[in-house]
């Protein structure tokens, strides 16, 4: 108890506002940089300090401070999002917000969606490593009218890198637990290491950014080593001021030992192959006032799970999925306002060892609106309707509107619906005695309606709000009693009630000195509906409290970052994750060294796969930018 109420009274932190600067302090997140931040995964390209729904951004210079070595790390800060670990690292991980399910939550990169149909393990096998991130948009609730299918209790868009000017970055990591290697796993210590490079070639009317990761880790406890290979690139070419064209390609593959993933403790000799890949190409087209984007993209992906890693003739499951997508965004700006319309397709296939062989097409078509009326208030509303080949047609609207009540303080009120399409492996999984899929799944529904309050003025920011969420035909794993498998169910209505407040604050002590700190509270409140008695799988899983809280100081070329997380979830004991970075800047390079989880905290996010207990770690990070 006393390891908490330090870690919590000294503030650690949520996201680190500390910034590295050639030039002097800079400590602070200026309202000013925010507000130049476009929404990229708004199809109306809404300017931040233009939002009229809560939407969080982390910034490459926030990350670039936080003790986090993946994505999945850096996003374990940002409140109201739940991060599952299944392996460390950047392994395996789910993720939810707001108290909802890992395949009710979708994540893109460059509004392109990382959506996987066998499985939602597999949407965080992304080819981005942490370099080549420009900011992240986190936006909470149904958002069917934004994103499409699956957008039921929120999303994450990952920007990368854009520019005018060149720029190299390469970081290199080494850590360790300097623990002894479990019996049967080898010799030596538990540790690895990871490399990133990422260079951007920018002129007046192009940007092309080339990124390439590798991270070999021999894990923290018995069969638990990964291998991940990360290459991406992204460009943007602009033949004129009208006319520009994008492209994206990436490749993800990971290696991991999958001790307590799924069946614990039988497999504990189990492991997992992952291969997936991102491809897009768009234009952009304005004509006056009207502005056209098509776009085309595929991802495929690859899952070999290997239940006997040594004999692989039996216990293996194979997985091959695929889903082409088609899109036509566009907007016209009117004297009322800016409308957006649109349509969409998603073509999707699987090819697996225990689900079979199965295509289904989605198709998508929105319109939506943004207007203000007069100086103080402003809106969207728009509709989305879709149609699957599997389930039919749907309609789902929405609409967010804001007050500014003076130039500090703006109350708003979202109103928003979405749905979530079944996976194939809740349709037609048979992996018995363990789990077998149900054919008569009906798509989970839901609208939530969310009302917040924003103080912002000079260096303090605060935030707090409520929601209230309702999923109907809610799908959970359940079974009868012990001797049956798990099979999914449309159990009923699952209600969540939620409350959040975010606080943050910095100050410049001197001319060289600055201090910050910042908080974030969630509190969750779920209740389901139903009229059997079943044993579940996943239900109760979710978070109750979520307190993330920080403190960062800086001095010339010196920085300190203290992080801490206390989680409660539905069922289980609470715990507290307590981090710390500290910086060097030394001309073009940064030397860093990271302890994670301070003080030994036992717990466990996902399956059975305890978390590693402290990791030490020491990098070097070379910046060159263009003047």
């Amino acid at each position: 108890m006393k390891k908490v109420i330090l870690s919590l009274g000294i503030l650690s932190t949520m996201l680190t506002f500390g910034q590295q600067s050639n030039e002097g302090i800079d400590l602070k997140i200026k309202s000013d940089h925010l507000e130049e931040v476009i929404i990229q995964g708004n199809r109306l390209q809404t300017p931040f300090n233009e939002a009229t729904r809560d939407i969080q951004i982390i910034t490459q210079k926030q990350i670039q401070n936080l003790p986090a070595k993946s994505l999945n790390e850096v996003l374990s800060y940002i409140s109201g999002v739940d991060i599952r670990q299944r392996g460390p690292f950047g392994t395996q991980t789910d993720i939810s917000i707001d108290g909802g399910t890992s395949e009710q939550t979708i994540v893109l990169i460059n509004g392109v969606k990382m959506i996987d149909a066998q499985s939602a393990h597999n949407m965080m096998n992304i080819p981005v490593p942490l370099s080549a991130v420009d900011h992240i948009e986190v936006i909470r609730g149904a958002a069917a009218r934004i994103y499409g299918i699956n957008a039921l209790t929120g999303a994450v868009n990952i920007v990368t890198k854009k520019g005018k000017n060149s720029s190299i970055s390469a970081d290199i990591q080494a850590g360790s637990s300097f623990k002894s290697k479990d019996e049967g796993d080898g010799s030596g210590i538990y540790g690895g290491i990871s490399a990133e490079l990422t260079g951007v070639y920018g002129t007046e009317n192009q940007s092309q950014l080339f990124s390439v990761a590798q991270s070999d880790y021999n894990g923290q406890r018995y069969n638990s080593a990964a291998k991940n290979t990360r290459l991406f690139y992204t460009g943007h070419y602009a033949f004129n001021a009208n006319n520009s064209i994008q492209a994206m390609a990436g490749y993800a593959r990971n290696r991991f030992g999958a001790n307590g993933f799924y069946a614990a403790p039988g497999d504990v000799n189990s492991e997992e192959h992952t291969d997936s890949s991102v491809f897009s190409l768009s234009s952009k087209h304005t004509f006056g006032n009207f502005t056209i984007s098509p776009r085309i993209s595929d991802r495929y992906g690859e899952d070999d799970y290997r239940y006997y890693r040594d004999d692989l003739s039996k216990g293996r499951s194979v997985h091959f999925t695929n889903a082409l997508m088609l899109e036509v965004n566009s907007s016209l700006t009117t004297a009322i306002g800016t409308f957006g319309f649109g349509v969409e397709s998603r073509l999707e296939k699987i090819n697996s060892s225990n689900i079979g062989q199965h295509q289904r097409d989605n198709h998508g078509i929105y319109a939506e609106l943004k207007t203000n009326i007069g100086q103080k208030l402003r809106g969207t509303v728009g509709v989305y309707g879709n149609y699957n080949t599997d389930f039919g047609y749907q309609l789902y609207p929405g609409l967010d509107v804001a007050y500014l009540l003076n130039d500090y303080w703006k109350i708003s009120t979202s109103i928003g619906s979405g749905q979530r399409i079944p996976s194939f492996t809740d349709l037609y999984l048979n992996q018995r005695p363990g789990n077998i899929g149900n054919e008569l799944l009906q798509p989970e529904s839901a609208w939530n309606y969310e009302g917040n309050l924003q103080y912002s003025k000079g260096n303090l920011q605060f935030k707090t709000g409520y929601f209230y969420r309702n999923i109907t035909d809610f799908i959970d794993w359940v079974r009868d009693n012990p001797s049956q498998p798990y099979s999914p169910s449309n159990l009923g209505n699952n209600k969540m009630q939620g409350f959040y407040g975010r606080l943050q604050q910095d100050f410049n002590l001197s001319e060289n000195q600055a201090l910050g700190y910042d908080v974030s509270y969630n509190y969750l409140n779920p209740s389901l509906e139903t009229s059997g008695d079943k044993q579940s799988k996943y239900t109760l899983e979710s978070l109750k409290h979520q307190f993330v809280a920080g403190i960062h100081y800086q001095i010339n070329d010196f920085s300190f970052h203290l992080n801490d997380r206390w989680l409660k979830r539905e069922l289980g004991d609470s715990y507290h994750v307590a981090d710390v970075r500290l910086n060097y800047k030394l001309q073009k390079f940064l030397v860093y060294t990271e302890a994670t989880n301070l003080f030994n905290a036992d717990y466990k996010e996902a399956g059975a796969v305890p978390m590693p207990t402290r990791w030490l770690s020491l990098g070097v990070k070379y910046q060159w930018n263009q003047n």
